[in-house]
């Protein structure tokens, strides 16, 4: 049954952001499916807002299904990331954003592959990068996901301003 939640958990708060997100940590193959910025020269986490009425659960759920057109399941939480940065979206841009992210472990059929190559209005396409691929990837610990993924949900703060 499908639930209507509330508007996405980014609000602004003086002259910056608060963004709450979720991330999925897709591997297959020894490799991680990423996301191309339309932005900047990187790639990022498949995920996105958490809706105001969902949990962190709910919402990676929902943005994996979305994004790649398949109902995956969770297998684990293994990082939470708190992270400053300058916003590059042109509607934002250049506005501090604190960002409070839950990545999930994704539970990950050997015969997956997204059902498109990119996403939603086609400015953003999915790559798959390992641990040793030269791209930037975010969250930054998404190499060690793919390397040696630690059992323990892991707490990470990052400064990028």
């Amino acid at each position: 049954m499908e639930q209507n939640f509330g508007p996405d958990l980014c609000v602004p708060c003086g002259d910056g952001i608060l963004n709450i997100r979720v991330g999925a940590i897709i591997v297959k193959d020894g490799k991680a499916l990423m996301v191309k910025s339309k932005f900047g020269d990187y790639c990022y986490s498949v995920g996105g807002r958490i809706k105001f009425g969902e949990t962190a659960e709910q919402a990676v759920l929902r943005e994996v299904f979305e994004e790649t057109g398949h109902p995956l399941s969770i297998d684990r939480l293994g990082y939470v990331e708190e992270v400053y940065f300058i916003n590059d979206n042109p509607k934002d841009f250049g506005k501090p954003v604190y960002e409070l992210a839950f990545y999930f472990y994704m539970n990950v059929p050997a015969d997956f592959e997204p059902l498109t190559d990119h996403i939603a209005d086609g400015t953003e396409r999915f790559v798959w990068a390992g641990p040793d691929d030269p791209v930037t990837l975010y969250p930054d610990f998404i190499r060690e996901a793919i390397a040696d993924p630690n059992p323990a949900v892991l707490h990470v703060v990052r400064d990028d301003r």
